[in-house]
């Protein structure tokens, strides 16, 4: 029988490290003054948190 992988629940807790450290880092930095910046800053910052995540996800897939 085969044994339940611990990497699934490390993975999940990375991820929400992970999205809170990306948050706090989107409403911290210095962000332009003028509106229609913003809305591109914040539209970045909501897409860019992504990518890095592709190797973890990769990486609790993954069979032993």
């Amino acid at each position: 029988m085969n044994e339940p992988s611990i990497r699934k629940p490390i993975g999940v807790l990375a991820i929400v490290a992970w999205i809170v450290i990306w948050a706090v880092l989107a409403v911290t930095l210095p962000r332009p003054e003028n509106v229609w910046l913003q809305i591109l800053w914040f539209g970045a910052f909501g897409l860019a948190w992504i990518a890095p995540l592709k190797p973890v996800l990769r990486w609790m897939e993954a069979k032993n």
